[in-house]
């Protein structure tokens, strides 16, 4: 049946309608797609555009390869646990390296005494002006042990101890083709800084590198390269110095530095945890004054400058939650008492250093050379014990020591108080290595013993540390006790026979007090062999412990240690 007009318009018009519907459809489709479509592509290249920000920002905070940003508790771990990745022929290698170098760098700092003579002559300087070619060694060293604290924490370990070489060979080459005093100066200067960084790396890296059951012995060998270094340092100087002349100290010295930069570009290695730490020029500046200032000990002007800087340093690195060299290690009692210990030898044996002389030579008459050679079996054997001292630190512990040392120097010092004048120099020479050899055992050991005490991540705060109360010790014991004769000579003029003899054998008590106290430590101050073998097995099993956790995946295995001490491992079904 045929449709009407008026149906078929109706027809047309449906169909047109539903094709508007359609289309209108599809084109709202594709304009939802298109939209869709910038939308993801406008978010995706808001997340490219941040996820590029992030990459750069990342790649600009690590551009520096020097800069690594962990935290804290992330740092202890790695410092903890770091000798555990060493082999024990890499351990030996960049034992052998830290040695040379450290060898090398405190040499010359004892060195120039004897060749001081031809410098001041081919200079025409004045002897109290040469002397500042040994007393700003010192100086240098003294203001650069506690940035090492800074530089070893924040700088790679391989590019830091290279650095410190190349800044050491740079001071030798300096004051091997000097000109004038000025420039032999700065090339000491120089000099000092390389080495005082080298030194402050070697310790914190041999007590880094070595299980805790191995640092004595390590530090005892370690002890008797830097002991006996300086004491040999100026024989060897005035050889060099009266036969091919003072300038082949330094050609000497170039060539070892040379060897041993050689040797660590191939066998040294990033060995201490690093981490992000801001550095406090103000500090700094506190510390350069500090410890600069007290160890020139004049007394007046610079030395009331660096005991207030010294105040105004403590109270900074107190109250700050990230300080330039973090003192409070001094909170924990056995390193305090490694720390006092440590300032009483030093004032000891740098006192002895200028007594000795004065009795030999002002008191008895005797020459220079009977003088040295009288002292110099002490130097030796406090340098030659070492090794042996630190054996027995890993066998029995500190206590033995302490004990050891501390009765041995005691009687040693109050036998020198009843010295006369008419005492055999050989004798006198014979108690005197017997102290040495008392002071010897307990150098390097006690030491050993306070760092293993304050937390690995503190280990370069704590070195840096007792190696500035060591330096500083050491030049007010010079001065002090050299006050101390004077003052007491002067006193008694009136009333002995030998009012000098007198003020030295005062001196000798003083010394005998201070070996006293390390006496009391031993006494009071330290655990005995038995607690120090508990807590090396415990810490043993903690070790093996934690290498265990790191070898089975934890979903797979645990462990446990049972009674004997042995690690049980359990797989997990």
């Amino acid at each position: 049946m045929d449709k009407t007009p008026e149906e078929k318009d109706i027809v047309h018009e449906d169909i047109h309608n539903r094709k508007e519907v359609i289309n209108n459809k599809e084109s709202n489709e594709n304009q939802n797609e298109i939209e869709n479509k910038k939308i993801n592509e406008n978010q995706n290249e808001i997340e490219n555009k941040k996820i590029n920000e992030n990459q750069n920002e990342i790649k600009d905070k690590k551009s520096d390869k020097n800069q690594i940003e962990i935290s804290d508790k992330e740092h202890e771990e790695l410092a903890k646990k770091r000798y555990l990745e060493i082999s024990d022929k890499k351990r030996t290698q960049i034992f052998i390296n830290v040695n040379i170098s450290c060898i090398a760098g405190i040499m010359l700092q004892t060195a120039l005494t004897t060749a001081l003579p031809p410098i001041i002559k081919e200079f025409k300087i004045s002897v109290n002006t040469g002397q500042w070619l040994t007393s700003g060694f010192s100086l240098a060293m003294s203001i650069m042990i506690p940035l090492s604290s800074y530089l070893i924490t924040r700088f790679r370990t391989r590019r830091l101890f290279l650095t410190a070489i190349i800044l050491f060979l740079t001071g030798l080459t300096i004051a091997l083709f000097s000109v004038n005093f000025p420039m032999m100066l700065a090339g000491r200067l120089i000099q000092a800084c390389g080495s005082g960084l080298l030194s402050s790396m070697g310790q914190v890296i041999i007590l880094t590198i070595y299980p805790p059951e191995k640092r004595g012995s390590a530090m005892g060998w370690y002890g008797l390269s830097v002991g006996a270094a300086p004491v040999i340092a100026p024989t060897i100087a005035g050889l060099l110095a009266d036969t091919v002349g003072w300038r082949f100290i330094f050609v000497v010295s170039i060539a070892i530095m040379v060897c041993t930069l050689i040797y660590t570009l191939f066998v040294f290695t990033d060995v201490l945890p690093n981490k992000m730490v801001k550095f406090d020029v103000f500090s700094f500046i506190l510390s350069a004054f500090t410890f600069g200032g007290i160890t020139l000990a004049i007394v007046g002007m610079v030395l009331l400058i660096g005991i207030v800087a010294s105040i105004l340093f403590i109270y900074r690195q107190l109250h700050s939650k990230s300080p330039f060299l973090d003192i409070r290690v001094c909170k924990n009692m056995s390193y305090a008492i490694a720390s006092i210990t440590t300032i009483a030898i030093n004032l000891i044996n740098m006192g002895s250093a200028v007594i000795f002389p004065l009795y030999f030579q002002q008191v008895k008459h005797k020459s220079a050379t009977i003088s040295g050679l009288a002292v110099l079996p002490g130097s030796l054997s406090l340098a030659f014990i070492s090794p042996f001292a630190g054996k027995i630190y890993d066998k029995m512990g500190i206590k033995i020591l302490l004990l050891f040392s501390g009765i041995v120097s005691t009687l040693s010092n109050l036998s020198l108080f009843f010295i006369t004048i008419n005492t055999n120099i050989w004798v006198v020479a014979i108690i005197n290595i017997a102290r040495c050899i008392a002071l010897g055992v307990i150098t390097m050991p006690v030491i050993t013993w306070g760092m293993s005490k304050i937390p690995a991540s503190k280990t370069t705060d704590g070195s840096a540390t007792i190696n500035s109360f060591r330096i500083v010790s050491g030049a007010i014991g010079t001065a002090l006790f050299v006050s101390v004769m004077t003052t007491v000579a002067n006193a008694v003029k009136d009333t002995k026979n030998e009012p000098q003899l007198f003020g030295i054998n005062i001196v000798f008590l003083i010394m005998a007090v201070l070996s006293f106290i390390i006496l009391l430590f031993g006494i009071f101050g330290c655990e005995s062999r038995s607690v120090h073998k508990k807590n090396k097995s415990k810490k043993g099993k903690n070790d093996i412990k934690n290498s265990m956790k790191e070898l089975l995946p934890p979903s797979e295995s645990s462990e446990e240690i049972n009674k004997s001490g042995e690690v049980e491992v359990i797989i997990k079904n």
